[in-house]
């Protein structure tokens, strides 16, 4: 256990370093059973609890409220079973995204969710915002992974919800806890469907003078009946950033934009696809077409991709990595508007997104020790999620809400709305004491979340 100041500063943020809150004490459970103790002691004390896994989120929604307790589960790090016939696997919830992977390699099988922070993330994070990643595309979010789960509920109860099978029997509670940011317990086990390694993959990146040209290639190719693993897109910034840092990979610095596409399925029809993709790419305007020549040039490309929120991240102290999702016909436009919305704020922003879905993830660099610009970039944060919704978007992709966006969910959803959010949240965690303060809006939009209305103020909460 952790509870000296210097050792819990780590603990006060996750990597969205614009909310922090300092914690009374982190714990480091190792089992289910442990982590039902802990929570009983809290309950005991009545001291507020929150889950954490690696850090890597972007939201705020690993972060205890002032005075409570974090539960750390990347300890909780062990593949407990491996099934290659059915293939499934059973997990503690800090298995790293990439490690699982890895050791399935061998079975020709892999774990298809992959958030760009793969390399550090954990399974436990991954459920609790249901990340996605380049290849959700094709593949889906963390909820289309997920068979069940084992949940330690906010009374130190422990539930077991969904089957190996995958098919619920009766309300489908995987899918409610999935994406529910720790607010409805704390996941300490999860059987995970593994996806069979395609026979090929064949990676292309197309030149484009600008993101625009690049964002109607990426609807070109949809219209085209393709569907392709992933279609990602990295903006002029974005490319400067990367090929000045060690994720350099040999992007074209005079280009305006580069769209990275990944086929993958049977070998036999890669070739058909590929030429599509690159008459379509020349069509909208590519100066270039670069197709990866073996493995080892695919992993630079993304190398780039994955490695691009890192190489922002030198730019300046802090990083805003913005998250909201717009239909794809209205990508070019909205870009537009985001730069312009940047420019004007006199910011350092950057796109990188995930063109294939519209999930956009607008960069700002910048210093919160300077108020001013702190200023700057949360009014431009606010200009950007409006926007994002004016255009029949949605305020997050694969971040989650966390406290980040929660007095923004009245800008897609109405009080009638949100209601059945409170009951299903309640039904869990009646008195609040699991990862209070997530998803659902504070007292500015809705008075019922008033901590002090409900009988919880910070810390103690009323038990």
């Amino acid at each position: 256990m952790l509870s000296r100041v210097e050792e819990l500063f780590a603990y006060e943020c996750d990597a969205l370093t614009l909310h922090t809150s300092a914690a009374m004490a982190v714990v480091f459970p190792r089992s289910t059973q442990e982590v039902s103790a802990v929570i009983r002691a809290c309950r005991e004390a009545g001291v507020a609890f929150t889950p954490r896994g690696a850090g890597t989120g972007l939201s705020g929604g690993a972060l205890a409220p002032e005075g409570g307790v974090v539960i750390e589960c990347s300890r909780m790090n062990r593949i407990l079973a491996v099934d290659a016939e059915n293939r499934t696997a059973v997990v503690q919830p800090g298995v790293v995204n990439a490690d699982l992977s890895k050791a399935v390699v061998d079975l020709g099988l892999f774990y298809a969710p992959d958030p760009s922070s793969q390399l550090a993330c954990t399974i436990g994070g991954n459920i609790a915002e249901n990340s996605g990643g380049p290849h959700t595309l094709k593949y889906g979010t963390t909820t289309n992974h997920i068979l069940a789960l084992e949940l330690v509920l906010p009374d130190g109860q422990v539930a077991r919800l969904g089957t190996p099978a995958g098919r619920p029997m009766g309300y489908d509670l995987v899918g409610a806890v999935v994406g529910s940011e720790g607010t409805l317990g704390v996941v300490t086990e999860a059987t995970v469907q593994l996806t069979q390694k395609p026979q090929g993959v064949e990676t292309l990146l197309a030149i484009f003078p600008d993101v625009v040209t690049a964002c109607r290639a990426v609807g070109a190719v949809i219209r085209s009946g393709l569907v392709p693993a992933a279609l990602e897109i990295l903006d002029k910034r974005t490319i400067d950033a990367v090929e000045a840092s060690v994720y350099a990979a040999g992007l074209p610095r005079d280009a305006g934009a580069v769209l990275l596409t990944e086929l993958d399925g049977p070998a036999a029809v890669l070739p058909r696809q590929v030429e599509v993709v690159e008459r379509l790419a020349r069509e909208a305007g590519a100066t270039r077409i670069d197709v990866a020549r073996d493995d080892t040039e695919r992993q630079a490309f993304w190398k780039a991709r994955k490695g691009a929120f890192g190489a922002m991240g030198r730019l300046a102290p802090d990083l805003y990595v913005h998250d909201a999702v717009v239909p794809r016909t209205r990508l070019p436009e909205v870009l537009e508007k985001i730069c312009e919305i940047g420019d004007r704020h006199r910011l350092k922003l950057a796109n990188v997104f995930h063109a294939g879905d519209g999930n956009l993830h607008p960069n700002i660099c910048f210093d919160r020790r300077d108020p001013d610009e702190m200023r700057r970039v949360l009014a431009a944060g606010e200009e950007i999620l409006r926007l994002c919704v004016d255009a029949g978007g949605v305020i997050t992709g694969e971040h989650g809400i966390g406290t980040e966006k929660r007095d923004f969910m009245g800008l897609v959803f109405r009080d009638v709305d949100l209601t059945p959010m409170h009951w299903l949240r309640d039904a869990f965690n009646p008195d609040g004491a699991c990862n209070p303060g997530k998803i659902l809006p504070t007292p500015r939009f809705c008075a019922e979340a008033n901590p002090k209305a409900r009988g919880y103020d910070r810390v103690p909460f009323d038990a």
